[in-house]
């Protein structure tokens, strides 16, 4: 399974692709790690976003798309940029997307942590929320507390 993971930043981006396929992890080689909304109040420059978005995941047929959720008051509220980025994303056609919020990543890694220093993925630093949003949504159900 392709994942990939999403933060939203102010008008950027962030992007990471993660696979998990016979219980290993890869970080395929992706042309894009971030991408930017240049002039937000265009509605034009809001659908070129939204298309090069969308033949991105076509392009490394992505199988799920995770946007980490933002919180919508309080000190770290997202934006109006931000929210019409995620609406944009989320409108894509054919587009697998689901929202995690900042509550059930934390609870995933807990469980699940990442084994390897984040400095030895070969990722930028403003991609590891990214990372950390697609690492999660793969752990989420694999090692998932037990009911009794």
């Amino acid at each position: 399974m392709r994942v990939c993971g999403v933060e939203l930043n102010s008008n950027d981006v962030n992007v990471c692709l993660l696979s998990l396929a016979d219980e290993v992890f890869q970080l395929p080689d992706f042309r894009s790690r971030r991408l930017t909304l240049t002039d937000i109040n265009s509605s034009k420059d809001l659908r070129y976003f939204q298309q090069t978005f969308a033949k991105l995941m076509s392009d490394y047929k992505v199988d799920k798309v995770v946007i980490r959720q933002r919180p919508m008051k309080g000190k770290f509220a997202g934006g109006a940029v931000g929210f019409k980025l995620e609406a944009a994303i989320e409108l894509i056609a054919d587009l697998d997307v689901t929202i995690m919020s900042s509550t059930d990543i934390k609870e995933s890694l807990k469980r699940n942590p990442v084994h390897i220093p984040y400095g030895d993925t070969g990722l930028k630093m403003y991609q590891e929320v990214a990372f950390n949003t697609a690492f999660a949504y793969l752990m989420k159900d694999k090692y998932a507390p037990r009911e009794d």
